[in-house]
């Protein structure tokens, strides 16, 4: 039997213990930066690479609107100086049987931007609003 890459589109997200539906998650990426260094006395003529500090996008989560469900801006409207509600995401890649088979665990989560839907007069589409995240910390695990 034939081996084929995992399909994106049965996905699922867990934020504060509620599974939400979402049509779309971006910026699973880390990177580690690159730290260069070389001493005067050094053989080699060009510097030596080491890794770094971690780098995290911030990731951006795409849903439906729905009449009466404003969570998105009420978490919004928790940030001030200083003062920010964190949650813990889990996004998880779905097998034909409703099982995780790759996770993401995203670390102290927190709104930076929140974008509501366009409008458009001749438009057949649904509304779809989106939250951009940042945060401290990207594991992905294969489950």
């Amino acid at each position: 039997m034939a081996q084929y890459p995992l399909s994106k589109f049965h996905f699922q997200v867990e934020w504060g213990g509620a599974r939400l539906g979402f049509t779309e998650v971006t910026g699973l990426n880390v990177e580690t930066q690159v730290i260069e260094y070389r001493e005067g006395i050094s053989p080699e003529y060009h510097k030596i690479k080491m890794p770094g500090m971690q780098k995290f996008d911030n990731i951006t989560l795409k849903r439906g609107l729905f009449k009466a469900d404003n969570e998105f801006f009420q978490w919004w409207n928790t940030v001030a100086l200083n003062t920010i509600t964190r949650r813990d995401i889990i996004v998880s890649l779905m097998n034909e049987k409703h099982e995780p088979v790759m996770v993401w665990k995203i670390k102290n989560a927190w709104p930076v931007k929140v974008n509501s839907t366009d409008l458009k007069a001749d438009g057949n589409e649904v509304a779809v609003e989106s939250i951009e995240l940042a945060h401290e910390g990207l594991v992905m695990e294969a489950a």
